[in-house]
């Protein structure tokens, strides 16, 4: 092969990325191996430990560009910027060079949805650039809006102190796309108390995100890699104000106008100027409620980030705008796959899966794209990996260890289910889905040991009907009763 031809090559130094060149390392250690990252640090996972048998709790870590290369001898790394994609060509354009490629991954990732991208004083929480912005803007903030309901959001406003916080979300419930409007209640109490005195759950196992060195640099607008688990853990996140949590919630809104102090006087008669507290910005709400704050925190996800690819290419794209795959992570173009936030699954899959732009995610098809690609190259037969068969998240929230199993939400169930429900107030949230007597997915809150339990119920869809509410009686030891 040439110097700029490779068999396999993957855009995108974030966790889907890494995870497809290691494994495509690992798989074809003498093959050549192209990485194109438009940032100088990579996501490595480490200390990755089964809590289940698909539940995976690991540790994400920027590395240097050179990590990759240094663990992954048959990897070339490039930090460059992706211009085009001549997909019919087998070719790669950047802003240095052109790359042919044998099989390609798309790993790009997703874009920040900005509310206001032309003021200055609204940030998006996306990668560690964005974030170490963040801690120097709290440090002298005393009041700040964070607007979003996933979560980062739902992180974020417990692990702000000293700052009071006003959190502007679009549901009834807060963190409605991990958990129901019961566990919402359940979490709530943490927001009122100081951080050193909650008591909900023991302290996170998981090692904490770190960067190696002090310094990196991005190529390009937006184009860093997203955050991993723990993003927020062992960060500085405090304003001026001695007050620890000081949150007030706001409901069933969205922003109307973000206006810059000059830009909102105006509006105001002169005696609303003469009384009004001056401040950098202001959000009107939907509601009609106008705030002053410090800065605006934009967390309200992701939209893929397919606009370099689709300049000359005609891939079909989901209604969600991600690149459309099918069960073996490959687009409607020869030789492409994707895999992590940039792309939409478009297969018919497990009762019990779905996709959910997440860390975890984003791992499990980076591996898997990976191994359909060097199956594809061998003309052999591929079975879908296992992780697909139930969706399975773990995470933290509110100093709680969170786990959601399958249709955890009764997500796609319609109307015909039932729920069973067991609640220790301040230490443990427990929901069971339950359709024609099988489990069909759970959300455990705290220290429940039930994770592995859970999952074998859903997975091998017993008749749970004859056990009732007996099923979440505390009295019961129900690891040894299904062992």
């Amino acid at each position: 092969m040439m110097e700029h031809e490779f068999k396999y090559a993957v855009i995108g130094g974030g966790i889907a990325g890494v995870t497809c060149v290691e494994q495509l390392s690992a798989l074809c250690p003498d093959d050549k191996i192209l990485l194109i990252t438009a940032s100088s640090v990579v996501k490595a996972i480490t200390n990755i430990s089964k809590v289940t048998s698909i539940l995976e709790d690991f540790c994400v870590v920027e590395k240097p560009s050179v990590y990759i290369s240094e663990n992954c001898p048959n990897v070339t790394v490039k930090q460059t910027r992706v211009t085009n994609l001549q997909a019919q060509k087998h070719k790669i354009i950047t802003d240095e060079d052109e790359y042919e490629y044998g099989k390609l991954c798309v790993c790009m990732g997703g874009t920040p949805n900005i509310i206001s991208k032309n003021c200055s004083y609204v940030l998006g929480i996306r990668d560690t650039e964005s974030v170490q912005e963040f801690q120097k803007r709290i440090a002298n903030a005393q009041r700040i809006m964070i607007i979003g309901n996933g979560g980062i959001a739902t992180e974020l406003v417990y692990e702000v102190e000293d700052c009071e916080v006003i959190w502007a979300i679009k549901d009834k419930s807060i963190s409605k796309s991990f958990i129901d409007a019961g566990a919402a209640e359940f979490l709530l109490p943490q927001l009122s108390q100081d951080k050193q005195s909650s008591t909900g759950s023991a302290p996170t196992k998981r090692r904490k995100y770190t960067i190696d060195g002090n310094k990196f640099r991005d190529i390009g607008h937006g184009t860093g890699t997203a955050l991993g688990p723990d993003w927020s853990e062992g960060l500085l996140l405090k304003g001026l104000d001695k007050i620890s949590h000081n949150v007030k919630i706001e409901y069933n809104v969205e922003v109307e106008a973000v206006m810059e102090k000059d830009e909102y006087r105006i509006t105001l008669t002169d005696a609303e100027q003469d009384a009004l507290s001056v401040w950098p910005v202001y959000v009107k709400l939907t509601n009609g409620t106008v705030y002053g704050c410090d800065f605006v925190v934009s967390a309200t996800g992701v939209t893929p980030n397919t606009e370099t690819l689709l300049k000359n290419n005609k891939f079909e794209v989901a209604e969600d705008g991600g690149l459309k795959v099918n069960d073996k992570m490959q687009t409607n173009i020869l030789d492409v796959y994707a895999a992590g936030d940039i792309c939409s699954a478009f297969w018919n899959p497990s009762p019990t899966w779905f996709q959910m732009r997440l860390w975890s995610q984003a791992r499990q098809m980076g591996s898997y794209a990976a191994k359909s690609m060097v199956s594809h190259t061998r003309n052999q037969d591929i079975l879908m990996d296992f992780c697909f068969e139930m969706f399975a998240h773990v995470t933290r929230f509110f100093n709680y260890k969170v786990v959601l199993l399958g249709r955890y939400n009764a997500q796609g169930l319609s109307t015909n289910y039932e729920l069973l429900l067991r609640v220790t107030k301040g230490k443990e949230y427990v929901k069971v889905v339950l359709k024609g007597g099988q489990m069909q997915g759970a959300i455990l809150i705290g220290e429940t040991d039930l994770e592995e339990t859970f999952e074998n119920l859903i997975l091998n869809k017993m008749d749970l009907s004859q056990y009732g509410e007996d099923l979440l009686d505390p009295n019961i030891d129900i690891e040894d009763y299904f062992d």
